[in-house]
């Protein structure tokens, strides 16, 4: 079928008298005689779009048919008898936009000849008329300008045929734009071409239609192509520099006219270069020039004369004949200097190797020395200049400012110790300040002496030689004696090292001292007995003209001499000795220290005869060993009554020596042997009554107690069984209790010797019945603490120079008989005894006390 109408079609009628015919419903009906009917291009092949619908007057039945032009494409099927059109060829409406039929009923061709409408479908892409394609561009054309049009086709209708246009480009930086309507390709406003940059540029079109209905939905179709722009150079492009940043250096050895370093510049114009000419634009200071066709820089004058390390020269280029095409660089040079300079110190005159400064002692921590100017300078350059600064010296008192120096700085001294820096200890500080380089391999260095002068300030008080001073003067110094000299220093000068000396104290009423001297004297009306008070103290003030001051303390001690001689207690004239026992005798030496109140005991005459020995150390005195019995005593003298007169002399240790006599009237009786610790007691305690009548008031509390214990233990006992015990217990358990206590050993034998010895030695401490301070083997010192008393020996030892009371036995013969005993037969011999012997001592305090 071609683009038109269809070839006629007929249409066969009957022959009867009246031919069949079609309805005619319409352009909008779907049955009739398909006239004026259109159908879109996208309808599906085999889709039933129509049914055709006639009549035959007479009756008969209708059949259809359809009928192309010969050659045409048949689009369309009918059924015959349905009259259903269906079709059977897809439409393009690019191709045909209607079709021509001939439809026909019955044999008797009924024709008639329609045409059916193929409407458009959104099914054409837009098509590029003249894309791809490539266009030249000159870099120089002006922003905004027109450089090229694209044109499309779209052969749908409507708004599928209608196209717009845009660039598939996500670069924000893009310098081109297309007019969506027009299709004209302009570069951006505001943008340039630069062909230095970028020699092409792609762009990529999109052109896309209005969108239409395509198998009952809308579709939007587009097309792209791709626009190669090509830029063209203009000479528009200044010099470029090649290889920057650029560095040369100028060396000591070099001279005028060195080549130091050649710079490169091309035209930025790579299509077309123009050549370029070479200057110095600043920076070089007369100092070097440049080649204007090579580019070669050379050096003008001598090394020595350039100041500066580092030049930066800004070297400008110019495309001939265009002086507007210009471009600027840097060319740093380094002068490398040569380390043929050590460091070197200077002072307000010129270079000095010694600085001197006098200022006062102990300044301010962190204060600057600000008398001495120093500066230090290293002629060399860069890193051969570059150098430590140390200060060597005594101790840490100082510290330099800076300690790294590059080519010249201004040195400052710090006081870091103050209290090391003092007059006292040295008037004059030496340092040397060391200069040394840090990186070079010849470590050049220099030196220079620094010499502080230290002034004097009054920063010490007086010190004494010691803290304490002991000194020792005799009782019988009489006033105005030099007890001591104290000395004291002031290390500060002049004024400031005047001491003056005082003293004060509790202990100094008695003396006085020589306020320049510093010689401790007694009073003029003093006078010192160590028998009234041995020990003073008090403290010595040694104080500068300013005040500033220290103490001493100054401990005197009166030194006893020889002045008291002994003095026997006449209370112990008399004396009753039991054989076996020993009595004693005591004497006082009033002197205050030993050996002077140190007394020895001595027999000097006994009528009848002598019998006795006598402790030196302790006067005790006690028969001669041989001497055991009352019969040996009677044997050596004819008398009953053995009553002995004995002179017994005391005399200390002094020089000179002191002694003094008495007489000491002894009786001499004999006891029942006694045994046992008890026994040994009672015979210790003989002339002590008030003793053993305290042990025995112990014992009796003791004894209460313990049958009021056991009595309330049995009444208890009774009330919780609610019966009465038998009597015959309790005397069981009172035999039993008396069994246990015996005279012989009363208390354990582990504890009887410490019991007795510790009372025995606690009588002396508790009181002194003869008032005498001395003590054998031992010596006074006042500033120990007193000193607790020595356990007591173990029963059955005894101390070197003591004798233990021990009963004494008349015969072996007594002693064999008395073990045999009981326990209430010992008991009245003992007690005979010592009734006896207390009696005894009563009737001789009557007959004292009567005299």
């Amino acid at each position: 079928i071609e683009r038109g109408w269809l070839s006629d079609v007929s249409v066969l009628c009957s022959q009867s008298d009246y031919a069949p015919y079609f309805y005619d419903n319409g352009p909008h009906s779907n049955n009739g005689n398909l006239a004026l009917f259109s159908l879109s291009e996208d309808t599906p092949k085999g889709t039933q779009i129509y049914v055709l619908n006639g009549t035959d007057p007479e009756g008969q039945p209708v059949r259809y048919g359809l009928s192309f032009d010969p050659g045409s494409k048949e689009y369309f099927r009918v059924d015959p008898k349905s009259g259903v059109v269906t079709l059977i060829e897809e439409l393009d409406r690019e191709v045909n936009k209607q079709i021509i039929i001939c439809e026909h009923a019955n044999t008797l061709f009924v024709v008639e000849k329609v045409r059916v409408f193929v409407m458009d479908a959104n099914d054409e892409r837009p098509q590029f008329q003249n894309m791809p394609s490539i266009v030249d561009v000159p870099e120089n054309t002006p922003s905004g300008s027109s450089i090229y049009k694209v044109q499309t086709v779209d052969r749908d209708t409507g708004s599928g045929g209608s196209v717009t246009y845009f660039l598939q480009s996500n670069d924000p930086n893009s310098k081109f734009a297309i007019d969506r309507h027009s299709g004209v390709l302009r570069i951006k406003p505001g943008e340039n071409l630069d062909y230095e940059r970028s020699r092409t540029h792609f762009v990529t079109v999109v052109a896309k239609d209005g969108g239409g209905n395509y198998n009952g939905r809308v579709q939007v179709m587009s097309s792209s192509a791709t626009l190669t722009i090509n830029v063209i150079d203009s000479q528009d492009s200044p010099p470029v520099f090649v290889g920057t940043p650029y560095f040369g250096y100028v060396y000591e050895v070099s001279s005028p006219g060195s080549e130091i370093f050649t710079v490169f510049a091309k035209d930025g114009d790579v299509e077309n270069p123009n050549p370029v000419v070479y200057s110095i634009e600043s920076g070089s200071d007369g100092v070097f020039g440049i080649n204007k066709t090579s580019g070669c820089i050379t050096l003008f004058a001598y090394p020595a004369h350039l100041r500066r390390e580092i030049f930066n020269i800004k070297v400008k280029v110019n495309a001939e004949g265009n002086l507007m095409d210009f471009s600027v660089t840097t060319v740093t040079i380094r002068v490398v200097d040569l380390n043929n300079h050590p460091p070197t110190f200077y002072g307000e005159s010129g270079p000095q190797n010694m600085f001197e400064l006098t200022m006062y002692e102990h300044p301010p921590e962190g204060e600057i020395l600000r008398g001495l100017k120093i500066t230090v300078n290293d002629s060399d350059q860069g890193a051969n200049a570059k150098f430590n600064l140390r200060l060597v010296g005594p101790g840490r008192m100082l510290r330099v400012v800076p300690q790294t120096v590059l080519n010249e700085a201004q040195v400052t001294i710090l006081v870091e110790d103050s209290a090391a820096i003092d007059y006292e200890k040295s008037q004059s500080l030496t340092f040397k300040l060391l200069a040394v380089e840090i990186d070079t391999p010849e470590r050049f260095s220099a030196t220079a002496d620094i010499v502080i002068n230290l002034l004097d300030t009054n920063d010490n008080a007086p010190k004494f030689s010691s803290d304490f001073y002991i000194a020792r003067i005799p009782e019988n110094s009489p006033g105005g004696s030099n007890v001591v000299s104290v000395t004291a220093t002031d290390p500060d000068s002049g004024l400031w090292g005047v001491v003056k000396y005082s003293i004060y104290g509790s202990g100094s009423d008695l003396f006085l001292i020589q306020s320049d001297s510093g010689i401790i004297y007694t009073q003029p009306w003093a006078s010192l007995d160590a028998e009234v008070k041995s020990k003073y103290n008090f403290y010595v003030k040694a104080e500068d003209t300013e005040g500033k001051y220290s103490l001493a303390e100054v401990f005197v001690t009166v030194l006893d001499l020889n002045d008291h001689s002994p003095e026997f207690n006449e209370n112990s004239l008399e004396k009753t000795m039991v054989i076996g026992a020993p009595v004693k005798v005591e004497a006082v030496d009033d002197d205050a220290e030993e050996p002077n109140n140190v007394i020895e005991y001595s027999i000097m005459k006994v009528e009848p005869d002598n019998i006795f020995d006598i402790n030196a150390e302790t006067g005790e005195i006690k028969l001669k060993p041989y001497i055991k019995s009352m019969d040996i005593v009677q044997n050596i003298t004819n008398q009953k009554e053995c009553t002995w007169s004995v002179v017994v002399q005391a005399r200390d240790r002094g020089s000179p020596s002191f002694s003094t006599t008495t007489v000491v009237k002894i009786d001499i009786t004999e006891a029942t042997q006694l045994r046992g610790p008890f026994a040994s007691f009672l015979m210790q305690s003989r002339e002590n009554p008030m003793q053993i009548l305290g042990l025995i008031s112990g014992v009796i509390i003791v004894m209460v107690v313990v049958t009021v214990l056991i009595s309330t233990v049995m009444f208890m006992r009774t009330k919780n069984s609610n019966k009465i015990l038998p009597s015959r217990r309790i005397i069981r358990r009172r035999a039993k209790h008396r069994k246990q206590w015996n005279f012989q050993n009363p208390f354990k034998p582990q504890n009887n010797g410490e019991n007795f010895m510790m009372k025995e030695s606690e009588v002396p401490l508790a009181e002194n019945i003869n008032c005498n301070n001395n003590s054998v083997g031992t010596r006074w010192s006042p500033p120990a603490p007193p000193r607790a008393p020595l356990p007591p020996p173990l029963p059955g030892h005894s101390r070197s120079g003591e004798c233990l009371w021990a009963v004494p036995t008349v015969s072996a013969s007594v002693a064999s008989k008395s073990k045999k005993r009981s326990c209430r037969h010992k008991e009245n011999p003992i007690n005979t005894a010592l009734v006896s012997e207390l009696k005894l001592k009563l009737e001789q305090k009557k007959i004292t006390n009567r005299y």
